[in-house]
């Protein structure tokens, strides 16, 4: 339900209850005079939806966007689109930020916008959003509207125990581009233990919360010379990563994957894992190291640290710890301390030490274990293989036909994949009244954004992300092999009543459940749905944006479009899935 005020402010806020009085505000919203926005909190990013009433729809031209940081510094919220200067397919990074303008000039014709601050400081952002119209009976002379303004902290703890982050995960952006002038992100030929100081800026820019968190249990693993790490490692080859294990050495415990993707390169030259093998041996010692392989890999990508006053605490997720994992490719980490969660890790990092033979069937890969605890989100956690894959697989499943709102995703594959959940994304299009939207990308390369309820989703040719993109980063798109979108994470419903995200390391597909050594955790915690429903928001504008750009001609560039191409109509057209898109995102969650 939309809340609205004429000539009026007033701001909607929901807070967890079990956040024990602290101001969590994961929505706000504010109306005045016809014009509504509404702030969905993020991991380090906003979702900003507006909204306006009937009586501005006949000359609206789009929306200005500009925020105060915590710091108080007032910016402008630039487009990449004009008036005036065409964008084709042919149009570089470098021509596009030279054309893009302050929203106030150039005004955002959508009504959604993701803000994803290059730093993220503790405290309250500010957003102010003005619908801006076409002045008297111009065709492209606008002036500034109805405003209204909430404020939202970015970084706030939501849990005392519990901890989610991000990369940033843009192979190619403008923003990389601007700070870092598209340099590379590692040496050719590349080695497990190559220097990384003049790397070691831009990996902090691109692995951004998701590297602070892995960073930071290894470096409290360093510090604490009682503490013991215990490690499964799908690809490892982040070179600090590896020199911080090897500081550890016998108080390492390490699982590696000993499929035959970590054997050779397609050229036969060894991968930098084969280094890294060897390197952990001396350092911790054969008895400290082992290879896995469960049915087929040991996929997962955990730590768990034991400290010297034996207090636990858990890493997981969908990152590699390697190059690529935190820099190059879309991934989420996430942190559990305490009891119950490290117990349940732990317990399957023991199993798997002695043997893998069986897991399949034993107790640990049988059923959902909660996650419960203070401090932590609501949660729980399932463990593959599983002899029967519908132990995890069904209950996402079930979500996905429960969902009453929405649907969004960032798969890394589903074209190839089978399964219950593979089976419902794929048949999401067939969903009227349910908002369904993500972005997947085949083993091949290409990237998609998906819109079931919308006939436009193209492939976009990876050849054309890597000719559109400046050397020497054009090089890094396909960065010796893989794939950029990474994540496997779904979620139902993410402001409404019912909210709920699933993921993890698993690929959500049945051939990896019954074979792959995974975990994937079901977040019933609005603020944590929120956050991986924010990140696959962005993920959508950002491919969705070259998709388009791709098919874009002289004959027909994009460009803003003047009041009488009316741009807005489809927002307010019931059969139009921009229509669902807007009365979706500028809901505001109802209060528990």
């Amino acid at each position: 339900m939309l809340v609205r005020a004429r000539r009026a402010c007033r701001a909607i806020e929901w807070a967890q209850p079990h956040d024990r009085g602290r101001a969590l505000v994961v929505t706000p919203s504010s109306s005045n005079d016809g014009l509504t926005l509404t702030a969905h909190r993020g991991e380090g990013a906003a979702l900003l939806a507006f909204d306006v009433e009937e009586s501005l729809h006949e000359d609206l031209a789009g929306f200005a966007l500009r925020y105060r940081s915590p710091e108080g510094e007032e910016r402008p919220i630039y487009n990449r689109l004009t008036f005036v200067e065409p964008v084709t397919a042919e149009t570089t990074p470098t021509e596009r930020r030279a054309i893009s303008s302050p929203s106030d000039e150039a005004p955002l014709q959508k009504f959604h916008w993701v803000h994803f601050p290059s730093r993220v400081p503790k405290g309250t952002f500010t957003y102010t959003a003005t619908a801006m119209r076409f002045k008297g009976g111009s065709n492209d002379q606008i002036e500034s509207g109805p405003e209204t303004s909430v404020d939202i902290d970015l970084k706030q703890d939501t849990h005392d125990n519990f901890e989610l982050g991000f990369t940033r995960g843009y192979v190619s952006s403008q923003a990389y581009a601007e700070l870092f002038d598209n340099a590379a992100l590692y040496p050719k030929p590349q080695t497990y233990d190559f220097p990384s100081a003049e790397y070691v800026d831009r990996w902090r820019w691109l692995g951004f919360r998701a590297r602070e968190l892995v960073f930071g249990i290894l470096d409290e693993a360093i510090k604490d010379s009682d503490a013991q790490l215990d490690v499964f490692a799908f690809d490892l080859d982040e070179p600090d990563l590896i020199r911080g294990l090897e500081q550890l050495r016998t108080r390492l415990r390490i699982v590696l994957d000993d499929s035959t993707s970590h054997v050779h390169h397609a050229d036969k030259t060894d991968p930098p894992e084969v280094g890294t093998k060897e390197a952990l041996l001396r350092s911790a010692g054969s008895e400290n190291v082992r290879t896995r392989k469960f049915g087929a890999l040991a996929h997962d990508k955990i730590f768990i640290l034991t400290r010297g006053d034996g207090s636990r605490k858990v890493l997981s997720g969908s990152a590699n710890f390697s190059v690529r994992g935190l820099y190059a490719q879309s991934n989420s980490v996430f942190v559990f301390q305490g009891d119950p969660p490290a117990a349940r890790y732990a317990a399957v990092f023991d199993a798997a030490w002695k043997t893998t033979s069986g897991f399949g069937s034993s107790d640990l890969a049988k059923e959902w274990f909660e996650l419960t605890g203070d401090g932590l989100p609501a949660s729980s956690v399932s463990f593959a293989p599983h002899s029967d894959p519908g132990v995890s697989l069904d209950r996402v499943a079930a979500a996905i036909d429960g969902a009453k709102s929405s649907v969004l995703f960032a798969i890394m594959d589903i074209g190839n994949a089978s399964g219950p959940v593979m089976d419902r994304v794929k048949n999401l299009r067939d969903r009227e009244g349910l908002y369904t939207f993500g972005t997947t990308e085949n083993l091949t390369g290409d990237l998609k954004a998906t819109a079931p309820t919308d006939p436009d989703s193209p492939f976009i040719p990876s050849d054309y992300l890597r000719s559109k993109v400046p050397e020497p980063f054009r090089a890094e798109y396909s960065g010796g092999g893989g794939i950029s979108i990474h994540h496997k994470f779904v979620v139902c419903d993410f402001n409404g009543e019912r909210p709920v995200a699933y993921a993890g390391s698993s690929n959500l597909a049945q051939g990896g459940e019954s074979r792959n050594g995974d975990n994937l955790v079901e977040f019933t915690d609005p603020v944590v749905v929120s956050s991986y429903a924010v990140e696959a928001i962005k993920l959508i504008d950002h491919y969705r944006f070259r998709a388009i750009q791709h098919q874009a001609t002289k004959q027909e560039p994009m460009r803003l479009k003047k009041r009488s191409e009316r741009w807005a109509n489809d927002y307010f057209d019931p059969a139009s899935p921009r229509h669902l898109e807007r009365e979706l995102f500028v809901r505001s969650r109802p209060s528990d």
